[in-house]
């Protein structure tokens, strides 16, 4: 089997939204509304003691073990693959936004007919990948995975901060760090199983 995940090392993301830029152009998300992206970077400034330390910290869907959207979903439009991936068919999707609702990581966003419209503009009636309004959310990248490729904001991480590989394969450097148990991911206590994990330093021996 496989079951695909992804490692973020917080350490060494620098903050440049390469992986925004490269999953926006990849996926054809509304780059024009700064609240539709399939991943973000936040930037945030931590206090400690009398010194603030500023952080990255990229988000995205969550790809859970257990996804709550995929439960609420009335249409079945939102679905979990064998792979761990889960994804959202636009055809079927009506928009109620119950999976928006649902997910604890506020990775979900609707595309509606004004983004559709705009992206024809953006892209060209021949190359434009959405036509229908829907939910819209990471995928990791499905089409290029289909090709033998890791994920856009994988292969354009100018740090190397993104990791993606096969929990499933002993071999993969995400299996191993996340053997570890010194990666973590987030809001683990709602039993939502997520498959992104965060780690602040890899560890020596396996890099």
């Amino acid at each position: 089997m496989t079951k695909y995940a992804m490692l973020i090392n917080l350490d060494t993301c620098v903050g440049c939204n390469a992986c925004m830029a490269a999953c926006a152009m990849e996926n054809q998300t509304p780059v024009w509304n700064p609240e539709k992206y399939r991943t973000y970077v936040y930037d945030e400034e931590i206090e400690i003691g009398d010194k603030f330390l500023r952080q990255f910290f990229p988000k995205l869907c969550n790809h859970c073990d257990n996804p709550p959207c995929v439960s609420v979903c009335p249409t079945g439009a939102t679905w979990k693959e064998a792979n761990g991936i889960v994804r959202v068919n636009p055809d079927i999707c009506m928009g109620c936004q119950a999976c928006a609702m649902a997910c604890p990581y506020d990775a979900r966003y609707p595309a509606d007919s004004n983004d559709i419209d705009k992206g024809l503009g953006y892209y060209g009636k021949d190359f434009l990948k959405r036509t229908v309004p829907s939910i819209d959310k990471c995928d990791f990248c499905y089409d290029r995975l289909q090709q033998g490729l890791d994920p856009a904001c994988v292969e354009t991480c100018v740090a190397h901060s993104r990791i993606f590989g096969d929990l499933d394969n002993p071999n993969d450097l995400i299996t191993k760090v996340v053997a570890t148990g010194k990666a973590q991911g987030l809001l683990t206590e709602l039993g939502t199983g997520p498959n992104i994990y965060y780690i602040h330093k890899l560890p020596e021996d396996l890099v």
